[in-house]
């Protein structure tokens, strides 16, 4: 039984704190006590409200900056947790570390650092902590989200037990929810709008292949939600796969957006609010994406006007003892029953519940390591079950043919 710090308060963090509370409330499970910290204090009292409505569990609250490593670093001392999960921004990634290598303690995350001044994302600003977190004899997990996360599992799970090598990866992202907004977005604005905007890229045949964003686009019919357009976009769990699957030849990563989004982005785009450089307004500088994220609707606040499903998963093509062959694992997600559930929308549960996972299967020991790590390293199995047994159920099917496109 294990204390756990919870650092953020959007919805993804409200979603691993319901779900870790869960486990304390039947007293079963890796989790004895949660605490829960952001720089908003009353965000983090109204998750705890929550939990305890839902659940009979207290999450005991504190403020912080996760920027200031001094102040995190007291606040680790102070309550000891056996491990830090990490839900606030990508910008906070390195800062959070710096604390749990202060501390020597366990630290996971969902999204890989980004610095605030450059919509870049990478693994190698973390991965330089390797020997660091090595030495120090603690073990940081990252992106044990969905996609980063699950995806990545998925592909693992399938090498183990369907295929002898993987060629190609292709990983299929849509949110088929409607939330009855003009234009928001189903997790932070300002990330959300930075991820989209950048240049795609995806990994062909030992080298990056960039194209402009937004430029390449197919239809597929999903599961659960029909036929949508989805673009070619660059993802963190592109780099990690390559590294640690280095047989794949092709990964690529598609997302899916409706026309109405596009169209509202285009115009923030051309009328310069998506640019993250400041801007002098009366006398003070200001960025216009976050000035933007300020007055989009709050993602945390769609849980309950948000219907439809998720629908993301993975299609490999390889070779199983000589036989070529095509197979799609995949979970779909109900908006209306991630909110029933802990009151929010499908998007912050498809990533909420594997943080839980990730954070349960450190804590049990399953996982286990010292230096920094990503999902790809471990055993798919143990992960692949809670799935099942958590609220993210999967299913596998063979395709009669490989994508093509």
């Amino acid at each position: 039984m294990s204390k756990v710090l919870v650092i953020g308060a959007g919805g993804v963090s409200s979603v691993a704190v319901h779900k870790m509370a869960q486990f304390v409330a039947v007293k079963s499970g890796p989790f004895s006590e949660i605490f829960l910290a952001s720089r908003t204090l009353s965000k983090c009292d109204a998750i705890a409200e929550s939990v305890e409505q839902r659940t009979g569990v207290a999450v005991a609250t504190a403020q912080i900056d996760a920027d200031d490593v001094p102040a995190l670093t007291a606040l680790i001392e102070s309550l000891k947790p056996d491990l830090v999960v990490n839900l606030a921004l990508p910008y906070q990634d390195l800062p959070i570390m710096d604390a749990c290598l202060a501390t020597q303690t366990d630290y996971l995350d969902t999204a890989n650092y980004e610095p605030r001044d450059e919509a870049k994302f990478e693994y190698h600003w973390q991965w330089d902590y390797q020997d660091r977190f090595k030495d120090a004899g603690i073990m940081a997990l990252l992106g044990s989200g969905f996609d980063p996360g699950v995806t990545s599992v998925f592909t693992c799970w399938l090498k183990k037990h369907h295929f002898d090598r993987i060629d190609t990866v292709d990983i299929l992202d849509c949110n088929g929810g409607d939330h009855g907004q003009h234009f928001a977005t189903n997790f932070n604005p300002e990330i959300n709008i930075r991820e989209v905007t950048a240049a795609a890229r995806h990994w062909e045949n030992g080298a990056w292949v960039e194209t402009p964003a937004l430029s390449h686009k197919q239809t597929f019919d999903f599961e659960a939600v029909g036929m949508k357009n989805m673009y070619l976009m660059y993802h963190e769990e592109i780099e990690s796969l390559k590294t640690h699957l280095p047989e794949i030849q092709r990964i690529r990563f598609w997302m899916t957006f409706g026309d109405a989004y596009l169209t509202h982005l285009e115009v923030l785009q051309n009328v310069g609010m998506t640019r993250i450089d400041p801007v002098v307004y009366e006398g003070r500088e200001i960025v216009p994406l976050q000035f933007l994220k300020a007055v989009l609707p709050e993602p945390a606040s769609l849980g309950e006007s948000t219907k439809g499903n998720t629908n993301i998963g993975v299609i490999a093509t390889g070779e199983k003892d000589g036989v070529k062959k095509t197979l799609y694992v995949k979970n779909i997600c109900s908006h209306e029953a991630a909110f029933a559930e802990t009151g929010n929308q499908g998007v912050s549960y498809t990533t909420g519940v594997p943080a839980m996972i990730g954070a349960a299967l450190m804590l049990s020991g399953t996982w286990a390591g010292k230096g920094v790590f990503n999902m790809e390293q471990f055993d798919p199995d143990p992960f692949m079950d809670m799935l099942n047994e958590h609220g993210l159920p999967w299913t596998l099917e063979e395709l009669e043919a490989p994508l093509g496109f």
